[in-house]
């Protein structure tokens, strides 16, 4: 079947709200990063594209009929001619708070991630690599923290979106606007209730600190084992 619907919004632009509207509107499932780092296989399909290897689309993608944020995001424009009947939606925000929010969130959480527990889990290893290669030395260049190129990115992204798909295949969408033009673009009916707003940035912070207190475990063990024969 393949994809029916490609999102190139950025992450931190509703990303996860967009994914579970998509998956409620019946497009089961939507590729989202989350979905990434919980299978093994999909770790390895995106460890390979970020060391461009040839990839099979189709693999990558088997049993999923929408994406949406990172990783995928960044190769919206061969995935849309891979798959060319699909339609795209491009979740967008202000690009000062969508930096902000990155900032605060999925970018230094990339950076927490203690080295030694990347050599105790390979899996964790490789999608680090994965994510530094695609996203921040691959989208942003290495050059993330200088703000004023990564709103560059930002905005030239959207552009280049707006300016090669067909305005026929492609909504530029915010969640805050609801049920009604998402159903019209993709046809389908408005579903009863709220349009969900899911948002992952504080459970994002909560990771961050466990993984900069982790960084420290390795010093802390020796130190605890020396004092235990002291004290025993």
């Amino acid at each position: 079947m393949g994809l029916e619907v490609i999102g190139a919004g950025f992450g931190r632009t509703g990303t996860l709200s967009l994914k579970a509207a998509l998956e409620q509107l019946g497009f089961q499932k939507c590729h989202h990063m989350m979905e990434v780092f919980k299978d093994p296989v999909q770790i390895d399909h995106w460890h390979a594209v970020s060391r461009g290897e040839p990839v099979d689309w189709n693999r990558v993608f088997d049993g999923y009929r929408a994406s949406c944020d990172f990783p995928s995001s960044v190769y919206w424009e061969e995935l849309h001619r891979h798959f060319p009947d699909s339609k795209v939606v491009l979740t967008v925000r202000d690009p000062d708070k969508g930096y902000r929010s990155v900032s605060d969130t999925i970018y230094p959480l990339s950076l927490e991630i203690p080295g030694w527990l990347k050599l105790l889990i390979p899996r964790l290893r490789k999608g680090d690599e994965m994510v530094m290669g695609i996203v921040w030395n691959g989208l942003f260049g290495g050059r993330f923290s200088d703000r004023e190129h990564a709103l560059r990115v930002f905005r030239e992204h959207a552009e280049r979106v707006q300016q090669r798909v067909g305005s026929d295949r492609l909504l530029v969408f915010e969640p805050k606007d609801g049920w009604e033009p998402l159903c019209r673009f993709l046809g389908v009916p408005v579903p009863d209730g709220p349009f969900p707003h899911l948002n992952e940035a504080a459970s994002m912070r909560r990771l961050r600190r466990v993984l900069a207190g982790l960084r420290w475990l390795p010093w802390l063990l020796p130190v605890a084992a020396v004092a235990a024969l002291f004290l025993s």
